[in-house]
């Protein structure tokens, strides 16, 4: 989905202020002092951390691994309570492939508007605190989560935040999930539309400062625990269940996943960051044409005022009155320096791609010397 219809549709979807009559103003009764730290009105308590239920991890992946590409996203709901971000449900947002922007985007409003309805209709949580986005190989950086994400930090409470999942460390037995939020520096310049060189280098932004990262805990319930601890545990009396050397095993079955040296993934991992290296010198490329073109249009205007300014130089050694100054602008067109905000996103990428080549290179390495050990046994 291209980054325009994803935010226009989360955009169309969020509640916005009403322009009624003004009503009278109402009356409201103190906050008593023992909730005044508990409620936070003003919103003056700092966002510490973001608490993820159990229940939203488990929907998380289900949307993840039976979605048709890799790039399923949604909304998450929740409260903020005491400067924690408590994200107690989800729902999955719906995939236009080849749909035109305007049709999806009102697609997709229509979905979230009935959703937050029929979750309020039955005294769920309708609060919007932020979206999910699955991503493979940890390269979550593109325009559409920057776009959709810098809606939120002006619209929401506390600005919102986004919950990344990885599906390749999922993969391999590892629940990767991740909050992050724009820092201020990079929305201050996204708020000006400037991501001129001048203006990377006033805002110190690099693409390691596009966003932060905010602690990130899971919260399982006792009954959830309960019901994982009794799938861990043998069981003798079950008929299903298989034994190994006379030993019962558990419920939830052998697992060998561990033993796949995982060669295929770092093929593909070097696939990626030659794309994404290929992408990125592209990016330069156009640049460095657009540099070029600006640097020969303000040549050319500083080449025409010193030669106006030498020409008035002689009219008046002669005695004459001086030319009038022209608007250089307006004889010259110099066109506007660049935005490198994509070179930003694909420098994310690259570094993203290598840091999980370099964790998956690093296990398969261990497992190859082990896999080996063991045949000469």
């Amino acid at each position: 989905m291209a980054a325009t219809s994803m935010a226009a549709a989360l955009a169309a979807s969020l509640p916005v202020p009403s322009a009624t009559a003004a009503a009278p103003a109402p009356t409201y009764e103190a906050i008593p002092a023992s909730m005044a730290k508990v409620i936070d009105i003003e919103a003056d308590i700092p966002l510490a951390s973001v608490q993820l239920d159990a229940l939203v991890v488990t929907k998380i992946i289900k949307h993840a691994r039976e979605a048709p590409s890799s790039t399923a996203h949604g909304l998450l709901l929740g409260l903020d309570l005491d400067g924690i971000l408590e994200v107690s449900n989800s729902f999955p947002l719906p995939q236009h492939v080849g749909d035109e922007d305007d049709k999806s985007s009102k697609s997709s409003a229509r979905h979230q508007a009935s959703m937050l309805r029929s979750l309020k209709e039955v005294q769920a949580d309708d609060s919007v605190i932020g979206f999910y986005q699955a991503t493979t190989l940890g390269a979550f950086f593109n325009q559409a989560l920057v776009d959709t994400q810098a809606i939120h930090q002006d619209k929401l409470r506390h600005g919102g935040i986004v919950i990344v999942h990885d599906l390749s460390q999922t993969a391999r037995g590892n629940a990767s999930f991740h909050a992050y939020r724009l820092t201020a520096a990079f929305l201050d310049a996204y708020k000006k539309t400037n991501f001129s060189t001048t203006s990377l280098m006033s805002h110190r932004l690099t693409f390691s400062s596009i966003l932060e990262e905010v602690p990130l805990k899971i919260r399982t319930n006792p009954l959830l625990s309960a019901f994982l601890g009794q799938l861990a545990e043998p069981s003798k009396d079950s008929p299903s269940s298989a034994t190994i050397g006379g030993s019962p095993t558990s419920g939830l079955g052998p697992s060998f996943s561990v033993l796949d040296l995982g060669t295929g993934g770092v093929t593909r991992n070097l696939e990626q960051i030659v794309e994404a290296v290929d992408n990125y010198r592209t990016e330069e490329g156009n640049l460095s044409y657009m540099s070029r073109q600006i640097a020969r249009e303000r040549a050319k205007a500083e080449n025409y005022v010193a030669k106006r300014k030498e020409e008035n130089a002689g009219r008046v050694a002669q005695g004459l009155a001086p030319l009038p100054e022209e608007d250089v602008s307006r004889l010259f067109k110099i066109p506007a320096e660049p935005s490198r905000l994509e070179s930003l996103l694909l420098l994310g990428q690259i570094d993203a791609y290598g840091k999980s080549l370099a964790g998956s290179a690093s296990m398969g390495l261990v497992k190859m010397y082990a896999a080996n050990s063991g045949s000469d046994v």
